[in-house]
């Protein structure tokens, strides 16, 4: 593995680098004292951005949104959204899973993205909102994340979806990391109809203490990064914590899977050249393509901090991120007939 490039990544976008004057100071998560107190300030932020113009709500005119009831393991529900064409047609099925440290976070998050999935792909979605830290700690949130796939396995054609013509799960950050584990757990499980393709932006694949030794010559974002924007060292510790993932387990860092990758489906990849968690992405990109032999496509955003294609959509690379998106999982589909 060669990953002598890699830190030039890391090199501030210039239209990021021109804002900076006019932005507030970046604040650790680890700041906010408490779960509460960070959902509470996260809510305010967004509230302020789209009262000011600076993130647009989606027009999701021409599609149908609504909110379904999965049910999980323990005997209780978790909600989740449903968005399709209102023209009623049986598109593919794609399994959303947001980030927010495990901690915060809504399954509204990627609407942007989730309007050309579904206007211009023909795609239905299900975006999971699976429970949260520290209410419901490791592994609840993984818990969730398999009990609604494989709920949406066994009741897509009750939404009107069709999985022969494709069925894949992803996942930003926090989010990310789930879909890594749930397609996995797939893959042993045997779940039918199989998974035919992931889409993992800015995930975590491996907690940064198993990082295993072969890897960590490569993984050095996490320390290059360790007082970034928006995501930072204390920031993760903070997350992780109330999480209270075992590092060890496959189940928190899918890396580390006791089978295994050569049987995961073709994996698309978003990845920002200025984030912590960037060279989980890039090891975990070699090693399913070079050494597994999975297809694999990656589009890298060079000096933006970790989800800032979706933190600062005004930027030129973010915008490009929605196109980029759209190629992916068009090529996500073609890999399921190829």
């Amino acid at each position: 593995m060669d990953s002598s490039s890699w830190k030039a990544y890391g090199k501030i976008d210039p239209e990021l680098e021109a804002m900076l004057p006019a932005m507030p100071p970046s604040v650790s998560f680890a700041d906010y004292g408490s779960a509460d107190n960070l959902r509470k300030s996260i809510g305010e932020q967004f509230a302020q951005m789209i009262a000011a113009g600076i993130l647009q709500l989606p027009d999701l005119t021409g599609i149908t949104k609504t909110d379904i009831e999965i049910p999980v393991r323990d005997g209780s529900s978790i909600r989740a959204l449903h968005y399709r064409p209102e023209t009623g047609e049986a598109g593919p099925l794609f399994v959303y899973f947001h980030g927010g440290g495990w901690t915060f976070g809504f399954p509204e998050a990627w609407e942007s993205g989730i309007k050309i999935l579904a206007s211009e792909l023909g795609f239905h979605a299900v975006c999971v909102a699976y429970r949260k830290a520290p209410e419901a700690v490791f592994p609840t949130a993984v818990n969730d994340a398999w009990d609604a796939t494989e709920w949406l396995a066994n009741n897509a054609s009750d939404l009107g979806a069709d999985l022969s013509r494709g069925f894949i799960v992803g996942g930003a950050s926090a989010g990310g990391n789930l879909a890594a584990v749930v397609t996995h757990e797939a893959s042993d499980k045997k779940l039918s109809p199989a998974i035919t393709g992931q889409f993992l932006s800015v995930p975590m694949v491996v907690h940064p203490d198993a990082v295993p030794e072969e890897y960590k010559p490569h993984y050095t974002s996490e320390e290059e990064f360790k007082e970034g924007m928006v995501l930072d060292r204390r920031g993760i510790q903070f997350l992780l914590s109330n999480y209270k993932m075992d590092s060890k387990s496959p189940y928190g860092s899918p890396l580390l899977w006791p089978s295994g990758h050569k049987s995961q489906p073709p994996t698309y990849f978003q990845v920002c050249g200025m984030d912590p968690f960037r060279d989980d992405s890039l090891i975990y990109e070699y090693l399913l393509r070079e050494e597994c032999g999975v297809p694999t496509r990656v589009d890298v955003y060079g000096g933006l901090p970790h989800g800032g294609t979706d933190f600062l959509p005004m930027l030129t690379q973010s915008k490009k991120a929605l196109r980029d998106a759209k190629a992916g999982f068009e090529w996500l589909l073609s890999q399921r007939s190829g």
